[in-house]
């Protein structure tokens, strides 16, 4: 019997082991900052809230952290479903992101973001947090890839 092993290009393991630190890290961070807003920064959590929320704001801070600690865990340990847990982990930081807005607009101290040229810097992060979800998890290649052999079987 002959066994073949699939030759990987060092181009493609160094983005796969990029991705798989990327996202490794990514997951920690969720998952540490779920936890602080369970415990140790409620209150600065709770400021960034804004006020047209129609939920309790401690409500928010609780639920928010619980979705963070379980799509950190996500990431760090469904592996299998990396691209799908990707675009949940991307539509969540787009469902924040209008809190990061409010929290400009309003002038709101939180995070030592107690300027508004340093808040306005955050808003610039987030959809740099969205592309590095997509990327690390293979969202967006995963989509590609769909889309093309989509195209070629029509």
């Amino acid at each position: 019997m002959v066994f073949s092993v699939p030759v990987v290009s060092d181009d493609a393991m160094t983005k796969s082991i990029s991705r798989t630190i990327g996202r490794v890290v990514l997951g920690a961070f969720l998952v540490f900052a779920g936890l602080s807003h369970l415990f140790w920064a409620r209150e600065t959590f709770a400021a960034q809230v804004p006020d047209w929320v129609p939920l309790s704001t401690d409500f928010v801070v609780l639920a928010s952290g619980v979705v963070e600690i379980v799509l950190g865990l996500a990431l760090l340990f469904w592996t299998a479903r990396a691209p799908l847990v990707g675009w949940v982990v991307a539509a969540f930081f787009v469902a924040v992101f209008p809190g990061n807005i409010s929290q400009f607009v309003t002038h709101t101290d939180a995070f030592g973001l107690d300027s508004d040229t340093a808040r306005g810097i955050r808003l610039l992060f987030q959809p740099l947090l969205i592309v590095w979800t997509l990327w690390c998890t293979g969202a967006w290649a995963h989509y590609r890839a769909s889309r093309q052999g989509h195209t070629r079987n029509q």
